[in-house]
């Protein structure tokens, strides 16, 4: 279904619910809508830059939310001999009113923060007071809560303007693809035959594809630095707890972390520092004051990365899981190592270390996800929200939404076997679950020991060992920052000769993420690597799209 009929059923409701919340949203008097052929080219165009041309009068809020309004209806759904990304679920009614009335503010010299006025996709998981958050399930496709998540919160405080909710994995559960009742399977826009991950594939693929220039994913183990690396994306996962999850649909709330997903390490550092700080509502915040995210921007640096000492280790990662090496591991392999080899011709002191698969898989240990239920059974009870009649009453007690009412609705992308593990999931606390919670403590203190002992600064390592395929887009290390909580970031690190993206990891000790954010700063400065999908081009101004235009692979200047 086009994502202007999916969007208009519900715009009349939730224009009226949402006019008594908003600030007035008239434009100016003598602001005239532009045409469509002379909105401005978005492809290419980062957060700083897109504030840098509103700054000069160079393009209005309005023209940069039509350009990107433009984009998800000609890309989203199928389109030439594109299957289309599906990687938005909701297009907000406001976003244009919002805009006329920031673009109002900006010409009166108000400026309500360093996001005034630019356009942001948000994962549909956070919950918005002015769109439904549905969390990837069909059965939640109309639930509505009625205030905004923290970050979410955050981002409007800063001036930026939500322009829609990006479709994700069915809880936030699959992190090797993007699939979810509500909206379907997400496809990567380098190849839309191919997935875009997950769990924020959703986010990922609207990035990639210019739908916004940035947006928030979530990560529980992958969720966030998994899709940017499958994507040519700075995928961001700050020291947990620097960032809320207040106000987010959970999986786990030892694990959940929020994040942004940019084009650039600049773009990822600004929303960083929007997000970042204790929040009340999240105790797990406390953390944040151990850092001034006033500094992550200024801090950015060319030359951060001489003398800095990175930690350089190899798998087999031929043989990084069960069923045998996945096509492509090899070629990924030689990227990574000329990009560790980058990393040292800026600077760096390459490190070896003996960073094993024991040590990951005996020390760095979470238990799994046996606060899933309790954590979004928690969310239900503690959110103020609307849900589909007659939803609660599936099971008891038939007054409270709870997330059994949500699989005894029956439509769920989930298979049984694992909505029946959850719902046998025992509330919390339990012995097991202090015993997970024990396990990972011991890991989180072992990782810190690691760090100090080899005296680094940073880890690095491939986000992934293959490239995504029709199936499969997950990444290699994800418990390393899951499951003990440090910082880690994933940028683009090249292509292989299929034009698929690989990514490289850097992470590095708790609460160090300005030094993290200005070494991938360095990295990404020296090698430049990122290139925009050949399959979403900048539309043609008569508004046409010939399937001439429509290629696989990323854009590449020939010579």
């Amino acid at each position: 279904m086009p994502v202007s009929s999916r969007v208009r059923r519900r715009s009349a409701a939730l224009l009226a619910a949402t006019a008594l919340c908003l600030a007035p949203t008239f434009a100016p008097a003598s602001a005239a809508p532009t045409p469509h052929d002379e909105l401005p080219q978005v492809i290419g165009l980062d957060v700083t830059t897109e504030v840098e041309m509103l700054d000069a009068g160079k393009t209005t809020s309005v023209d940069l939310v039509s350009a990107y309004l433009d984009r998800i209806e000609a890309y989203d759904d199928a389109y030439a001999d594109q299957p289309g990304l599906k990687a938005v679920v909701t297009v907000s009614p406001t976003a244009l009113a919002n805009a006329r009335l920031l673009d109002a503010e900006r010409e009166a010299g108000i400026s309500r923060g360093p996001l005034h006025g630019v356009p942001v996709l948000v994962k549909d998981n956070y919950a918005t007071y002015d769109m439904p958050t549905s969390a990837g399930s069909v059965a939640l496709a109309d639930y509505q809560t009625a205030h905004d998540s923290t970050a979410v919160a955050r981002l409007r405080a800063a001036g930026a303007i939500i322009i829609g909710k990006t479709n994700m994995a069915e809880f936030a559960w699959h992190g090797t693809y993007s699939l979810s009742s509500v909206r379907g399977r997400t496809a990567n826009p380098y190849n839309q035959e191919y997935s875009a991950s997950g769990s924020s594939g959703g986010t990922g693929a609207a990035i990639a594809a210019s739908f916004a220039a940035a947006g928030l994913g979530t990560d529980s183990c992958g969720s966030i630095i998994g899709p940017s690396a499958h994507q040519s994306l700075v995928g961001y996962r700050p020291t947990m707890g620097l960032t809320s999850v207040a106000g987010i649909v959970p999986l786990s709330v030892r694990q959940d972390v929020s994040g942004p997903m940019t084009t650039t390490v600049e773009d990822a550092a600004l929303l960083g520092s929007v997000l970042a700080g204790v929040d009340p509502a999240d105790p797990q915040t406390a953390i944040a004051s151990e850092q001034d995210p006033s500094t992550f921007v200024p801090g950015l640096s060319d030359t951060a990365l001489q003398g800095k000492r990175i930690g350089s280790f190899h798998w087999d990662y031929s043989t990084a899981i069960p069923e045998g090496p996945r096509p492509g591991t090899d070629e990924v392999t030689k990227i990574v190592d000329q990009a560790v080899d980058d990393l040292a011709d800026q600077g760096a002191e390459i490190v070896d270390v003996p960073f094993t698969r024991e040590f990951v898989q005996q020390q760095l240990a979470s238990g799994g996800w046996i606060d899933m239920r309790s954590s979004v059974d928690a969310f239900f009870a503690s959110t103020k929200a609307e849900w589909p009649a007659g939803l609660a009453e599936l099971t008891a007690p038939a007054d409270e939404l709870t997330f059994s009412d949500v699989v005894a609705d029956g439509r769920s992308s989930l298979d049984k076997e694992t909505l029946d593990s959850w719902l046998a999931l025992a509330d919390v606390p339990n012995p097991d679950y202090d015993k997970a919670v024990a396990a990972q403590e011991a890991g989180k203190k072992a990782v810190d020991a690691f760090f100090e002992q080899y005296d680094l600064d940073a880890l690095a390592m491939p986000t992934s060992e293959a490239p995504a395929n029709e199936d499969w887009a997950g990444t290699t290390f994800c418990d390393v920052g899951a499951n003990t909580g440090i910082p880690s970031i994933s940028l683009p690190a090249g292509f292989t000769a299929a034009g698929l993206p690989v990514g490289l990891e850097l992470a590095a000790p708790r609460s160090t993420d300005a030094t993290l954010l200005a070494m991938a700063y360095d990295y990404e400065q020296a090698t430049d690597h990122r290139l925009p999908p050949a399959s979403t081009p900048e539309l043609p101004r008569n508004g046409v799209i010939p399937k001439s235009v429509i290629a696989t692979g990323p854009a590449r200047e020939e010579g």
